[in-house]
């Protein structure tokens, strides 16, 4: 099941794409595998729960990293050398992080945890270079299912495992798993490298030079940065809303509540597909304005736990498939070398995701959980207005450009 060395453009293979899948799940879930735990870590180590969630928050900070030094290696490198060595360093640094004791070290051991995770990130760049182009889209769809799969799955295999075994037993069981997977990277995915010159340190501070060129990746970026801003406030300020009174739930139960974003899964495929037919912009829009209904209705239904599970699964529907349209348009901008333009735009992403994942837990303490579900309707609102407008602008370049030549 290796996947076929070579710099052209293919076909990938189902079972290896579905090999990537699966990897880039059990990778990204590593950042959100606490989550449904942030009381119980509060408690093992003596602190606020806002701490462990600026601790937690290092994570995405730390994925931001990642993205800008792992990533474009993906396309200089042996994919298999350098993904293998993130998963070794994810199981190495998991089990690190399952013995410590205060939460400035537990906020450094998560950003170190962060910084590998990417994996997904680099699935997806070999992905964008070795698939067809008329199944780029729907390829980007299963792998990106993982990822999401990754997101969803962290929580609730998270909050299951500590409620039966404690929070430090559940990041030694991940720790094996992503051990694992290393060696399973070095065995079965590809050699291939793509034609980039130039060194390391060069390609990296060649990235924010990708900003100024690419207008198509400015727009890209920014909207995704505001949706996973709206995405991780959600989520992380759900863990505190649920763990506190009135609702005082268990890790597991609030782990529970992430079987509602198994929609998502099924939303990127059907999203990957619609963006190879109709064309990415129709399916952001769609998305956005489902996860903004959702997201309204939610903000006062928290007492409803059937009602809640609804909008969090048409939430995370709606924004996984504007994440998959949106990251087909960065990766159709140099297929041949789409590591940068892909690492580039997911450290964009991140940001806005880190904030997020700061925001939320402090917000519901300070506003509770209906203000701060309702704030992250406008950074969905803002995305939308930005996807319109990048339209128009396109509409008008093209009609210049068709009167000069006239």
């Amino acid at each position: 099941m290796t996947l076929q060395d070579t710099t052209e453009q293919v076909e990938l293979s189902g079972a290896a794409v579905i090999f990537m899948s699966v990897a880039a799940a059990l990778g990204t879930s590593t950042l959100y595998v606490l989550q449904p735990s942030v009381a119980e870590v509060a408690g093992s180590l003596g602190s606020p729960i806002g701490d462990i969630g600026l601790a937690l928050a290092c994570g995405p900070i730390g994925y931001l990293l990642g993205l800008l030094v792992l990533t474009p290696l993906v396309d200089r490198f042996s994919p298999r050398r350098v993904l293998g060595a993130q998963f070794l360093a994810l199981a190495v640094t998991l089990a690190a992080t399952a013995t410590v004791q205060d939460v400035p070290l537990l906020g450094l051991l998560i950003a170190i945890t962060g910084t590998s995770s990417v994996v997904g990130s680099g699935m997806s760049s070999i992905v964008g270079r070795l698939a067809a182009p008329h199944r780029r889209g729907t390829t980007l769809g299963i792998v990106t299912s993982g990822i999401s799969a990754g997101i969803i799955g962290g929580r609730i295999v998270g909050g299951f495992l500590a409620d039966h075994f404690g929070w430090r037993a559940t990041l030694l069981i991940f720790a094996a798993a992503n051990a694992g997977l290393a060696l399973l990277c070095v065995r079965l995915l590809t050699n291939s490298r793509a034609a980039v010159s130039g060194s390391v340190l060069a390609t990296i501070r060649s990235i924010p030079g990708l900003f100024v060129r690419h207008p198509a990746l400015r727009s890209a970026a920014l909207r995704g940065a505001l949706w996973f801003f709206a995405f991780c406030t959600i989520w992380s300020g759900l863990a505190v809303a649920l763990a506190e009174p009135p609702f005082s739930y268990s890790p597991e139960r609030i782990g529970f509540y992430g079987l509602a974003g198994l929609s998502g899964i099924a939303a990127t495929q059907v999203a990957g597909r619609w963006t190879d037919r109709v064309g990415a912009r129709k399916v952001i829009l769609a998305g956005l304005a489902l996860a903004v209904a959702a997201t309204v209705i939610g903000a006062a239904t928290l007492h409803l736990p059937a009602v809640t599970m609804v909008c969090l699964a048409l939430f995370d529907a709606g924004l996984f498939a504007a994440q998959v349209a949106n990251q087909s348009t960065v990766l159709a901008i140099d297929p041949s070398a789409p590591a940068r333009l892909n690492g580039g735009y997911m450290v964009v992403y991140f940001v806005g995701g880190s904030l997020g994942t700061a925001y939320g837990p402090s917000a519901v303490a300070w506003f509770g959980w209906g203000i701060t579900a309702l704030t992250t309707v406008a950074a969905m609102l803002i995305a939308a207005l930005l996807t319109i407008l990048s339209r128009s602008r396109g509409r008008r370049n093209h009609e210049a450009g068709h009167s000069l030549s006239g």
